[in-house]
């Protein structure tokens, strides 16, 4: 069974980003609108954002959690932050027992195992919805995803409904990557895009922020992918639902501490996925059924 430190109600009232939030976003141009055949022309009002829940997900990561705990802290003071363990042989758990006993900004969701990062996000976007969070963040524990950007994807959010970091629309970059890895990332993020016929130039991006409302209308239920695979799960399925995405640019950086959980089983069940997803969709369509919703 997992466990989480209780969570204080979020206020009703709606915690929007900060002045700092505001000038970030500015300062980084317009954002590219991913599904602009969806474009509601300015005319659809979104409500105000709510708390935001950073969700980190760790599995041996005690040498980066405490560094990008404070980061997150300094750079979106009011937003709170749940770290999402597997029962890390490390000790990740209980470095961040020690953070949430220092700080009542930071949970801790403790699982029984290492059960892949999809299960680990799912199981914390349940979690920051049961407790009232309005805005749900996908955050990398190694440094990888910048928290110093996460006021402009929050500003974006603002106008949207769910707001990707994108490596690969301009203005997005890569650091200490080697050939290889870019060349999978871009040739996954390729291949989704034309087998699921969608505009998101980054499918497999893991720097998103999610209204909550987002998440209750995809049928997360029924998500069963995991890895890459699970990024590029859920863009599809918010498109397929009518939501409003952006993709935001934003820089990522490799890890300097720990290892990559990057394997060939990822990619591969990525690429099968996708390629079952894509022919579905297009049967569907020359049959005139609707698209099945499970993973």
């Amino acid at each position: 069974m997992s466990d989480a430190r209780e969570a204080e109600e979020p206020g009703t009232k709606a915690d929007e980003p900060s002045a700092k939030a505001e000038e970030a976003g500015a300062e980084a141009g317009e954002p590219r609108r991913s599904n602009e055949g969806q474009d509601d022309g300015g005319r659809r009002k979104y409500g105000p954002l709510g708390t935001t829940l950073v969700i980190i997900p760790t599995y041996n990561e005690a040498e980066n959690i405490k560094p990008i705990v404070a980061r997150v802290r300094e750079s979106v003071p009011d937003a709170h932050i749940l770290v999402a363990d597997d029962n890390s042989p490390d000790g990740t758990g209980k470095v961040a027992d020690e953070l949430a006993a220092e700080d009542d900004h930071v949970k801790v969701l403790h699982r029984k195992g290492k059960e892949g990062l999809g299960a680990a996000y799912l199981a914390g976007f349940r979690w920051g919805i049961e407790h009232g969070y309005g805005v749900l963040v996908e955050m990398d524990a190694d440094g990888s995803h910048q928290p110093e950007e996460l006021p402009r994807l929050l500003t974006a959010l603002k106008g949207a409904d769910l707001v990707i970091g994108s490596r690969w629309v301009p203005g997005g970059r890569i650091v200490n990557w080697p050939k290889s890895r870019e060349f999978i990332s871009r040739g996954g993020s390729t291949y989704s895009r034309l087998l699921l016929d969608v505009p998101i130039r980054d499918m497999t991006a893991g720097y998103r922020a999610f209204r909550k409302e987002t998440l209750e209308g995809i049928g997360m239920d029924e998500v069963a992918s995991q890895g890459y695979c699970f990024q590029i799960d859920l863009a599809w399925r918010a498109i397929k639902a009518g939501f409003h995405v952006i993709e935001v640019p934003v820089t990522f950086i490799e890890r300097e501490r720990g290892e990559s959980k990057m394997s060939r089983d990822i990619v591969t069940e990525a690429a099968w996925r996708v390629m079952s997803w894509g022919v579905g969709s297009r049967v569907n369509k020359v049959l005139g059924r609707k698209d099945s919703t499970e993973s």
